[in-house]
């Protein structure tokens, strides 16, 4: 026997190799679940099976290439709420393994971490690799078999083989799965789904008889061409943005609008706007990209957004403010006079917006370029045409039906002994550490459940 798995041992191409745990993906959730499987039951062989050459991409591009390994909120019920969807099942299994958890999990490992401004943690190392490096080493001294190149093209259930499981077992306990590699075949008592949204294997889970919600982009930013936020870029500024309802029909729209009035936002975030090359990025967007994905993708991402450049403030109350300028700043040019707190870039552009001339001084704005003024400040309508993925984050809604997984164990209630753990269920969340915390969580309660039976 070599690293615990039963090498050697089949006499024709027709047996199988069999090992007591196979985990299907080879990234974080399949890691993590892998390591506290090996480490609770040093005699279990366990196996990952990954698609691709490498293991681990996701965490390699995460947090600009640093690993943004989980965020500083400690309190189950505050952090439940980075989770547009699995916000309610997740509590309990943030209350088993939260995190502090993960935390303690690599620093017992020798990987300091560090809790920067904004709540993120990273190793201390600043690279992604020191996390990689983590669970590779675990891997070998844990004995867990790593078989790249591994697409599985089919899973089944079948009468186990003598090897796996005792003739004196139940008829349920001689029911093992089989996993069907492109190179091989193999048994094992338990499995574990952690593949994210691979489409292949979303399909092998349909005709086992779950139901999966289709997978749609979570965490993108918004294509935006327009003469206010061009030539601007690098600029970010505290501001409410709204997605708008949009006033044709859409017969593709099935979320029920009907009771709300044209001017009413669908949604409503607060926080940091990025203005980009391409459009608007920064925490107020990526927040409606999370909460909205499955409706901006039912609107082809073709919308409209208001945004207040002034949170502090309503159309009222800045149009009352810049009244007062006008009479106190008489001979100055509005252009040149940045009445309020925004960057100055921006005001420029704003104000161009509103029909004001570079030479016009403040005693010689009408009314009416100052209502339009206190609209481009506080309800500035800009047209987003398309999104573009967030860095390296291909964050995804969707996944298997939450309905049907038992959160106490991240266990099928439909398959005996299948169990999920990261982006394939349907959980996501917003940017910062959070999609992680949810692949640590799942993966260290289906390990758990699977080592206590």
């Amino acid at each position: 026997m070599q690293n615990g798995i039963f090498a050697g041992k089949r006499e024709s191409l027709n047996e199988f190799i069999v090992f007591d745990v196979i985990i299907i993906g080879g990234g974080a959730a399949g890691f993590y679940t892998a390591i506290h499987v090996a480490e609770t039951r040093p005699k279990f062989k366990v196996a990952i099976l990954e698609r691709g050459k490498q293991v681990l991409s996701k965490v390699k591009v995460s947090g600009g290439g640093r690993c943004n390994v989980t965020h500083a909120e400690f309190d189950p019920r505050s952090l439940v709420k980075n989770y547009p969807r699995g916000e309610k099942e997740l509590l309990g299994p943030f209350h088993s393994h939260s995190t502090g958890d993960t935390m303690a999990f690599f620093e017992e490992r020798g990987i300091p971490l560090k809790i920067e401004a904004d709540g993120r943690i990273f190793p201390v190392s600043n690279s992604s690799q020191t996390i990689i490096d983590c669970f590779l080493n675990e891997a070998d001294r844990l004995g867990i078999q790593v078989f790249r190149h591994s697409a599985v093209t089919d899973i089944r259930k079948r009468k186990g083989s003598t090897h796996s499981v005792s003739d004196s077992d139940s008829e349920e306990k001689k029911t093992v799965w089989e996993v069907e590699s492109i190179k091989a075949t193999y048994q094992a008592k338990k499995i574990v789904v952690a593949t994210g949204s691979n489409p292949k294997i979303w399909n092998i889970l349909k005709k086992l008889g779950h139901n999966l919600e289709p997978a749609v982009p979570s965490l993108f930013t918004f294509n935006c061409k327009d003469k206010r936020i061009s030539g601007i870029p690098g600029i970010s500024t505290n501001a409410i943005v709204e997605v708008l309802q949009e006033n044709k029909f859409n017969p593709k729209i099935t979320i029920q609008l009907k009771s709300q009035v044209a001017d009413k936002p669908l949604m409503t975030s607060e926080g940091p706007l990025l203005i980009t090359h391409w459009g608007l990025s920064g925490p107020a967007v990526l927040k409606l990209s999370a909460w909205g994905a499955k409706l901006l993708h039912q609107m082809g991402y073709q919308f409209k957004v208001r945004v207040n450049w002034l949170p502090e403030y309503s159309f009222e109350g800045i149009l009352a403010l810049l009244i007062e300028i006008k009479h106190v700043e008489t001979k100055k040019t509005v252009l040149r006079t940045k009445a309020v707190d925004v960057p100055r870039r921006l005001w420029t552009n704003l104000v161009r917006a509103s029909g004001i001339k570079a030479t016009d001084k403040w005693a010689d704005i009408a009314k009416r370029q100052l209502q339009e003024l206190a609209f481009q400040l506080t309800r500035c309508e800009l047209q987003i045409k398309g999104k573009s993925t967030f860095k390296e984050e291909f964050v995804t809604a969707g996944g298997v039906n939450l309905k049907e997984i038992n959160f106490k164990t991240f266990e099928s209630k439909k398959l005996k002994n299948m169990y999920f753990a990261g982006e394939v269920i349907d959980v996501d969340a917003i940017t910062g550490g959070f999609n992680f915390q949810n692949a640590w969580t799942g993966g260290h309660i289906a390990a758990q459940a699977i080592t206590e039976n």
